[in-house]
């Protein structure tokens, strides 16, 4: 039973919003290949979006948490997205770099090139 609950919350969440951009792009006629970049650019956007958010949290194994042995707080900020560390002090400290943000940006920035260029390829088909 937990397969099947699984195996549903999986098509809810990855292939249904796939599946609906991918109909609506060839209906619309979006070439393939900037469907399957705007696809790829947007998972990779919300993936690393989440992963730098949820960083600090800990949920999972509490002893890994980047804020465990510094008695601080862990903090989430969705958008843009990172983790903090508010310490006794009161400041937060992030607990991603500034290249692990750099990578969620260039993935915001590809999906929006792909949407764009999708515009464009639209446009100019008769």
């Amino acid at each position: 039973m937990k397969t099947l609950i699984l195996l549903f919350a999986a098509a809810a969440v990855f292939v249904t919003p796939t599946a609906l951009i991918w109909l609506l792009g060839r209906r619309a006629r979006i070439p393939g290949r900037l469907l399957i970049g705007f696809l790829v650019a947007g998972w990779l956007t919300v993936f690393a979006g989440g992963a730098l958010s949820q960083r600090a949290q800990p949920v999972l194994f509490p002893d890994t948490s980047p804020c465990y042995g510094t008695r601080g707080t862990p903090v989430s900020r969705y958008f843009p997205p990172d983790s903090f560390c508010r310490h006794a002090d009161g400041e937060l400290r992030t607990v991603n770099g500034p290249n692990a943000r750099l990578v969620f940006w260039t993935a915001a920035g590809g999906t929006t090139v792909m949407a764009v260029a999708a515009a464009f390829a639209r446009r100019r088909r008769p």
